[in-house]
């Protein structure tokens, strides 16, 4: 008998030990795209103009 309640409080423990546990998700930074004019540098063109967001073409 006594080892029977002892038996049910134990998987009663563990039951809301796993029901407990919280997993967070965290959504990764965006990467920081180079400055314009820092690819100018490193592609060697003379216009940084080609590489700005509103003058892909």
């Amino acid at each position: 008998m006594k080892s029977r309640l002892l038996l049910i409080l134990f998987a009663i423990t563990l039951c809301l030990s796993t029901v407990s546990c919280v997993s967070v998700r965290v959504k990764p930074h965006k990467e920081k795209s180079i400055p314009p004019g820092q690819v100018k540098k490193v592609t060697g063109s003379k216009s940084a103009k080609y590489y700005t967001p509103g003058h892909n073409k």
